[in-house]
Parts: C-alpha cells; sequence; structure tokens
C-alpha cells in the first residue's frame, strides 16, 4: 500500500508550517507531516497524511506566501491529481499516472452487483479506453497552465510544453516521483540533500 495523503509545494522563507492555515492542526497531528528535502529559492514540498488537508488552504497558502502554490492528492501513491492556483485566482489542474487514473475513474454500471466480475471484461477495458481518451484530451490544456503557473512564479520558461505532455502522459510505480518530476520539468531549482550539521 503506496502513500495516500497531500504533497503542497510552495515558496516561502519561513517554514510552511507556520502558516496561519495550518493552526488548526494540532501539535501531534503537525508532527507527523513530513517536509521534502528544499529545494533553492525558498520552494518547499511538505507531505500530509491522509485528511490533514482541505481544499480551500491552497487559496490561504498563496495569501501567506505571496506567491503560487500547489498540492498533489494522492492515492495510494497509484495516481495524484495536482491542483495549481496563482496569485492571480487562476488555477490549473492534471492527474498524474493517467493509465490509473482511467482506470479509477471509469463509472460503473449502475445494475452492477460485484465490481470484480466487471473488471477485466471487455466493456471494462472499453470504458477505460473512453475515460483515458477524454483525460488525454485535457493534456495540452493542463500542460499550459503548470508551465503559466510556474512562469507567474518566477521561474524562467526553459522547457517545451510537449516535454510536460509526454510527463503527464507518462507512468511511474510512485505518484509522487512524478510530482517531482513536474516539478523538476517545470524549472524550478531541483532539491538538494541539506548539509550535515557541524
Amino acid at each position: 500500500m503506496g502513500f495516500s495523503g497531500h504533497l503542497v509545494f510552495a515558496g516561502s522563507e519561513r517554514p510552511l508550517l507556520e502558516a496561519p492555515v495550518f493552526d488548526s492542526i494540532d501539535q501531534e497531528l503537525k508532527d507527523t507531516v513530513h517536509a521534502w528535502w528544499p529545494r533553492p529559492g525558498g520552494w518547499q514540498t511538505l507531505q500530509f497524511d491522509h485528511g490533514l488537508w482541505e481544499d480551500d488552504y491552497l487559496s490561504a497558502l498563496v495569501g501567506w506566501t505571496g506567491g503560487p502554490a500547489c498540492v498533489a492528492d494522492v492515492s495510494g501513491s497509484d495516481i495524484a491529481l495536482v491542483t495549481g492556483l496563482g496569485t492571480n485566482g487562476q488555477r490549473w489542474q492534471a492527474w498524474l499516472n493517467l493509465d490509473n487514473a482511467a482506470a479509477l475513474l471509469t463509472e460503473e454500471p449502475e445494475d452492477l452487483d460485484d465490481v470484480s466480475l466487471w473488471v477485466g471484461t471487455a466493456e471494462f477495458n472499453e470504458a477505460v479506453r473512453r475515460k483515458h481518451a477524454e483525460l488525454d484530451m485535457d493534456v495540452p490544456a493542463d500542460a499550459e497552465g503548470a508551465l503559466v503557473w510556474a512562469a507567474a512564479a518566477g521561474i524562467p520558461a526553459t522547457t517545451q510544453q510537449s516535454r510536460i505532455e509526454e510527463l503527464l502522459r507518462s507512468q511511474e510505480t510512485f505518484a509522487e516521483d512524478l510530482f517531482s518530476a513536474l516539478l523538476d520539468e517545470l524549472g524550478f531549482p531541483r532539491a538538494a540533500q541539506p548539509s550535515p550539521e557541524p
């Protein structure tokens, strides 16, 4: 069973957990929040266990940092839905691990009693194929939205939109790895292991 929860990415000179939006999380739960290696420029990623993140936190975080932020809603490390928000209120979303997302988002027939009897059938495979095609149609707009968002964060465009589209269509065992790769590809400074304290 992989990770289920939220990956929160934003830039700040102060630790992100100090944002007032997280004041409602008690200290015991705050202690479970894992900080990824920081990226140069104050860019930070926090890993929240499932249930610690609310949708309205993103706009509050953008307001506190004064810069764009994004969050990946990860399910079992299989898929993630990334939502980015800019200071102008402009949002973008993208699925990571499209194949898995298509299978998960495919609607079951209403008269179905046992899902296990449907999964793997020709009808199921066709329904997944249609859902995948539907999600795939959104990829160019998703990639464009991500690039516009990164540019608003002051990140110079060093990659082609086609490269972001390729990444959004790719598969990884862990959706968290795709999230990190997406930030890298968008041009955010790469994370570096902090120097050990002397």
